[in-house]
């Protein structure tokens, strides 16, 4: 895999684990940021305000450093963690999964809970779409219309996808390029715009503006 790339899921997944009258409800979700995770954490509280428990876990993240194991006053280690080991299990990140348990009156001790949230986790995430996501920055070019062909041209040579395109007074265009190579390509977008060799390229050029946007 392309190191700007990741595994996450496509739209939001539900799974189920039955065990002695115990109902555990897993519902997955991409997400982006911890604000996200909060809104979708609140939401599944509100659907279900009956619940005994919503344990979660969540990965961030293309160098998946940032996550949390959340057992919401299961035993330690019984819920949360089971759930974070699943979404490793499937390699992916920029993911929430939230499991809802509404108890049956019957203990199931700490092996049986963490076989209830790693296997209604695991049925969550095995009947969603994985898909394969590119982290990408962002960019604008704004240009007067003398540049139109030289950047266009650029534009195409060097492979450089097109978001967006505002023609008015001036031309604007959002790109967007993998992260990793985005000093590469706009070295080699500006050699091409300018006509001349990597090695003469210095600066920015003038008419021509490039701004990274969210």
């Amino acid at each position: 895999m392309a190191p700007d790339n990741y595994l996450t899921i496509s739209e939001p997944a539900e799974g189920i684990y039955r065990e002695k009258g115990s109902k555990f409800m897993a519902y997955a979700h991409a997400v982006y940021t911890e604000e996200d995770i909060k809104e979708i954490l609140e939401a599944i509280r509100k659907e279900h305000p009956k619940s005994r428990h919503l344990c979660y876990a969540y990965r961030l993240g293309l160098d998946k450093n940032n996550y949390r194991a959340n057992d919401d006053g299961e035993p330690s280690g019984s819920a949360g963690r089971p759930i974070l080991g699943q979404i490793d299990s499937f390699g992916l990140t920029n993911i929430v999964v939230g499991v809802i348990r509404y108890f049956g009156g019957t203990k199931l001790g700490v092996p049986g809970l963490i076989n209830a949230y790693k296997t209604s986790t695991a049925d969550a995430l095995q009947d969603a779409e994985i898909i394969e996501k590119t982290v990408e920055t962002f960019l604008e070019i704004h240009f007067g219309y003398e540049w139109m062909s030289q950047v266009m041209n650029a534009l195409k040579k060097n492979e450089i996808k097109i978001i967006q395109q505002d023609f008015q007074e001036a031309a604007r265009i959002k790109i967007a390029i993998p992260k990793s190579e985005v000093e590469e390509k706009l070295l080699h977008f500006k050699a091409a715009v300018k006509g001349v060799s990597l090695e003469q390229i210095q600066g920015d050029i003038e008419g021509v503006d490039i701004v990274e946007v969210i």
